[in-house]
C-alpha cells in the first residue's frame, strides 16, 4: 500500500528570462514569485500558492515550453508501477523523481511527497 496525490504543477519554459518567465506567470496566476535554494536557482523559480497547497514553478529547459504536473507520493516506484499499469511509459530518472509520459502523450513527473500534511490528503492506493 502507498499514497499520492497532485502535488502541483511545473511551467516549463524553453530558454528566454527566467525571472521574466516567472513574474509573468505569477502575475497571471495571482502568486508572489519567490527563489528556491541556491542548487535550484539557475533553472527554477517558485510560484507562492499559499494555503491553496499545490507547489508551482517556473522552470528553464532545452525543450519546447509546456505545461507538466507532479505527483507526489511516499513510494515512487509503486506509483510509477500503478500508473504503468493504467498505460503510462517510464521515460527515465532525474535526480530522485521519475519522468512519465501519459497514454495521451502528456509528460508528467512523479515525485517524493512534499506537502507537510501528505498524510492526511493523499490518496490510499
Amino acid at each position: 500500500m502507498h499514497k499520492s496525490r497532485l502535488a502541483g504543477f511545473i511551467v516549463d519554459c524553453e530558454g528566454g528570462d527566467l525571472d521574466e518567465a516567472a513574474r509573468f506567470w505569477g502575475q497571471a496566476l495571482g502568486y508572489d514569485v519567490g527563489r528556491l535554494s541556491p542548487l535550484e536557482d539557475s533553472i527554477y523559480r517558485g510560484l507562492d500558492t499559499g494555503t491553496l497547497g499545490l507547489h508551482v514553478e517556473v522552470q528553464r529547459v532545452d525543450h519546447p515550453s509546456r505545461v507538466h504536473l507532479d505527483i507526489e507520493t511516499d513510494n515512487i516506484e509503486a506509483e510509477v508501477s500503478r500508473l504503468e499499469a493504467l498505460g503510462a511509459k517510464r521515460l527515465g530518472k532525474v535526480k530522485t523523481w521519475c519522468v512519465m509520459e501519459a497514454p495521451t502523450g502528456h509528460r508528467f513527473c512523479v515525485v517524493r511527497q512534499q506537502h507537510p500534511d501528505f498524510d492526511g490528503i493523499a490518496n490510499d492506493w
